[in-house]
């Protein structure tokens, strides 16, 4: 995200009109990421600007050249473990009712999106809820906000090799989750449909 360092140097000298540009281009990342994490939407809108107040009052601690993205993945993905750690001292008065059938959204579908295409991307959502915290979260670090392995392994301080052996368990049980929840799609795959 090259082309954010611009508007990060805009940012930074108090231009509001660069912060809105940077949230625009932001927002759906950060967004997705608190859903992952929190999984109610409500819930996710409300850490998703939690997380933009903390990045607006951070920018200056973040160190010149170095990537944005990682930098705010990290700083999200605290800000989200911060908010279960909450959530988990402080368990609701009452049992909330999960919508299992959620789907993750952001912003307005491009028109070519096909039925398929959504039916298989909830299909790997509900899968992913499936999965252990640690495989999900590496998953999600890797294949959804699009870290680099180093990336990760220095967010989680972790040695690289680790990193790569629970990407590689986390995709093999992502695929027995999938195949749990619907076989024919097994079979679809080995067909090319």
């Amino acid at each position: 995200m090259q082309e954010l360092d611009p508007i990060l140097e805009r940012c930074r000298r108090g231009d509001n009109l660069a912060w809105e540009a940077l949230v625009r281009r932001t927002q759906s990342r950060v967004y997705g990421l608190a859903l992952q994490y929190v999984r109610d939407p409500d819930e996710a809108s409300d850490l998703a600007q939690e997380i933009f107040i903390k990045i607006y009052r951070n920018l200056h601690k973040m160190e010149t050249g170095s990537a944005f993205l990682p930098w705010m993945i990290r700083l999200s993905r605290n800000c989200c473990i911060d908010r279960i750690r909450r959530i988990k001292a402080r368990p609701p008065a009452r049992d909330v009712v999960v919508d299992e059938d959620m789907e993750l959204t952001s912003g307005a579908p491009s028109p070519e999106q096909s039925w398929d295409t959504d039916r298989r991307k909830q299909l790997v959502y509900q899968a992913m809820g499936q999965l252990s915290e640690q495989n999900r979260e590496i998953l999600l670090l890797k294949e959804i906000q699009q870290l680099k392995l180093t990336e990760i392994a220095g967010m989680l301080g972790l040695p690289l090799g680790t990193i790569k052996s629970r990407a590689s368990r986390a995709r093999v049980e992502l695929a027995k989750s999938v195949l749990e929840l619907d076989p024919s799609y097994g079979a679809a795959a080995v067909s090319g449909g």
